[in-house]
């Protein structure tokens, strides 16, 4: 049956939340940063004299109350129970999902494969090239043989720019310290 004059379709695309359990969701941090929550109230550095942060913050306690920490995260791929996915998962994280980091064990067994790599070098994250530098830096640190991982994501960081040399150069050579 056709539809009567303007009567159309719609389709929509939406997400939902799935029922059961949601994926481990896989991120890597590509921003942090520490502001106020009214914006109209600039951050000023306090605790010049102090010795610690905890100094800090033991004489400032209202700071806890104005300051807030934001983060964004590239998701590089997530669990589905069985094994790790490097790709995108089947829906967004949930909003008020918790944030834990990976233990050195779970980087080490996420990054056995790099085809997230893809996905880092082509989120458009600002400074996305130091985000993957300093990802890997962190994935072969995570190994007892680093030097064999950096030579692995050097061989694949190579092929996945093959056609942009300055650039593979630049990570590279932010990679091995």
């Amino acid at each position: 049956r056709r539809p009567y004059g303007n009567q159309r379709k719609r389709h929509r695309c939406h997400c939902q939340p799935q029922d059961g359990p949601t994926p481990e969701i896989y991120g890597v941090v590509s921003r942090v940063v520490t502001e106020p929550l009214d914006a109209a109230r600039p951050v000023l550095a306090r605790g010049e004299l102090a010795a610690s942060e905890a100094e800090v913050l033991r004489d400032h306690p209202q700071l806890e109350r104005l300051l807030t920490s934001r983060f964004q995260a590239v998701i590089v791929g997530f669990s589905d129970g069985t094994a790790a996915r490097q790709f995108l998962p089947p829906a967004p994280p949930r909003v008020h999902s918790f944030i834990y980091q990976c233990s050195p064990a779970e980087i080490a067994a996420f990054t056995a494969g790099l085809d997230l790599l893809r996905l880092l070098l082509h989120s458009g994250a600002g400074a996305g090239d130091e985000v993957t530098a300093a990802f890997l830096r962190q994935a072969a640190a995570a190994r007892p043989d680093a030097a064999a991982f950096a030579a692995q994501a050097g061989r694949a960081l190579a092929l996945e720019l093959a056609a942009d040399a300055a650039r593979l150069s630049a990570i590279l050579r932010r990679v091995v310290w």
